[in-house]
């Protein structure tokens, strides 16, 4: 593969065929069908050269610095989360806005080098399109991953195109088709052929999974709540970011999030029996993080609870336990702990008779005007 070429996956589509649909129907479709997009996006990858795609920027030659704007920043954050451990060398992760604002702050002249990895979904995103002027103003070499192309892909010869076409307006596959190719790269960049196998194991685990654990949610997401705190630590908070925002935008329900034990200080004082309280527990610190989802328990909050193994206090006392049982590293299991929000919010905003295929205020692309 040439320097500059378009690296693309076969595109796969959901089939709705123009039809019409019940609410949701299009969401719900995506979320479930994220093991074949997997799948395919996994055969793909193993055939890419990626010291092209990367310019042979090596993470441990710079800093990695991960943009993104709404959901692709929480993208951002679980990326460099994951370039950090699988490489074990720093890297970041900043809203677009913040390089367009605050150039100065984010990428210091005098600064190590950095090379920034731009995330946009549509690739039409206006903030996201202003930093990747602004970085080859500045003859900074960067490289940008997405599902659409437009005009990112134009203004960036190195671009990872994904197949994820999704008419939906909220990211569901593209967050993590996304996610799992960006620690793909990192576990390539660094010859961790263990991590690639565990991420070649998820699709099925996920399939075996969907049809055990979605209609659980579909049934709890009709319960009566009326405000969503999802907790997590380490690099589980950027995913517990992203699912409070998935419960909010497909459900218009007021959603929070928090790192695990900071929920202790102050944030608990809003718990209620109408509050839901989802906890992605890590296997690091599920002794303190469970401890908080029992405490939260005990002060009549509903509760949710994610996990690899659920010990049976957890399972007594969460409203809802959801167990992976994956044979892989933690990391590798990121994508799969997302899947539980998605389908939460989905479920959540046709009981309440919304359509989260469309949810109110928002577009599938936001463009700002300046």
């Amino acid at each position: 593969m040439r320097v500059g070429q378009i690296f693309r996956i076969p595109s796969f589509c959901a089939k709705t065929n123009g039809a019409k649909m019940k609410p949701g129907a299009i969401t719900l479709h995506e979320i479930h069908a994220q093991p074949e997009v997997w799948s395919r996006c996994l055969r793909t990858l193993d055939t890419f050269d990626f010291t092209l795609l990367t310019a042979g920027k090596h993470p441990r030659s710079c800093e990695w610095l991960f943009v993104g704007c709404g959901s692709s920043y929480y993208l951002a954050q679980a990326a460099a989360a994951s370039f950090v451990e699988l490489t074990g060398v720093p890297a970041r992760a900043v809203p677009a806005s913040e390089i367009l604002l605050f150039p100065q702050l984010m990428i210091p002249a005098e600064g190590p080098a950095v090379f920034p990895v731009m995330i946009s979904r549509s690739g039409h995103t206006s903030e996201i399109l202003k930093t990747a002027e602004l970085l080859r103003r500045r003859s900074i070499e960067f490289m940008s991953i997405t599902c659409d192309g437009n005009e990112l892909a134009a203004l960036c010869s190195r671009t990872l195109q994904l197949p994820v076409s999704e008419e939906s307006t909220v990211m569901t596959s593209s967050f993590t088709s996304m996610l799992m190719a960006l620690q793909y790269i990192a576990a390539r960049l660094t010859g961790n052929e263990q991590f690639i196998e565990a991420l070649h194991a998820l699709p099925g685990a996920l399939a075996s999974l969907l049809p055990v654990y979605s209609p659980r949610l579909e049934e709890f997401a009709n319960g009566a709540f009326d405000d969503v705190a999802f907790l997590g630590q380490g690099a589980f908070y950027p995913i517990a970011s992203e699912a409070a925002l998935k419960v909010m935008e497909s459900s218009s329900s007021y959603a929070q999030f928090f790192h695990t034990l900071e929920f202790r200080h102050g944030p608990k004082s809003v718990v209620s029996d109408k509050v839901l309280i989802g906890v992605l527990l890590s296997e690091r610190g599920y002794a303190q993080e469970s401890a908080v989802l029992l405490e939260m328990k005990s002060l009549g909050a509903r509760t949710l609870a994610v996990a690899n193994r659920i010990t049976p206090e957890v399972r007594s006392s969460a409203d809802l336990s959801i167990q992976l049982d994956l044979p892989v590293p933690e990391l590798a299991r990121l994508v799969v702990y997302m899947v539980w929000g998605q389908l939460l919010g989905s479920y959540a905003g046709i009981k309440k008779g919304l359509n989260p295929d469309s949810p109110s205020n928002l577009s599938r692309v936001v463009t700002l005007a300046g």
